[in-house]
């Protein structure tokens, strides 16, 4: 069966709905939401969503993630909460190492169903 727009839409709205954070993964996550970069200032940052449209949806904030020297984010994942919570998936970014302390900024993040 395929959904429709309004049923992709519909989904989404609930996704924006519980997935209120994001991560930063140095490995890809699974379905666990494992190798999450820890250490120094890290902490998990609150997402805004726009409203879904033709099967996609999209933050509407740019977080910044303070990251600790020696780690390379390769994963951008979604949690219901700042810490411990429930993990709804991850997206492959470029990987992006810092040597040094640093930031990233979560400049976009798009949802799709196709």
């Amino acid at each position: 069966m395929a959904l429709s727009t309004n049923g992709k839409n519909t989904m989404l709205s609930q996704l924006a709905s519980v997935a209120l954070y994001a991560s930063l993964h140095t490995g890809n996550p699974g379905d666990n939401g494992a190798n999450e970069v820890s250490g120094g200032s890290y902490a998990r940052k609150s997402l805004t969503w726009g409203s879904p449209s033709n099967g996609q949806i999209a933050i509407t904030n740019q977080p910044v993630f303070d990251v600790p020297g020696g780690t390379t984010v390769s994963y951008v994942g979604l949690w219901s909460a700042a810490s411990d919570g429930t993990f709804y998936g991850a997206a492959d970014v470029t990987d992006e190492s810092f040597t040094n302390n640093g930031t990233y900024t979560l400049t976009s993040f798009t949802v799709s169903l196709t």
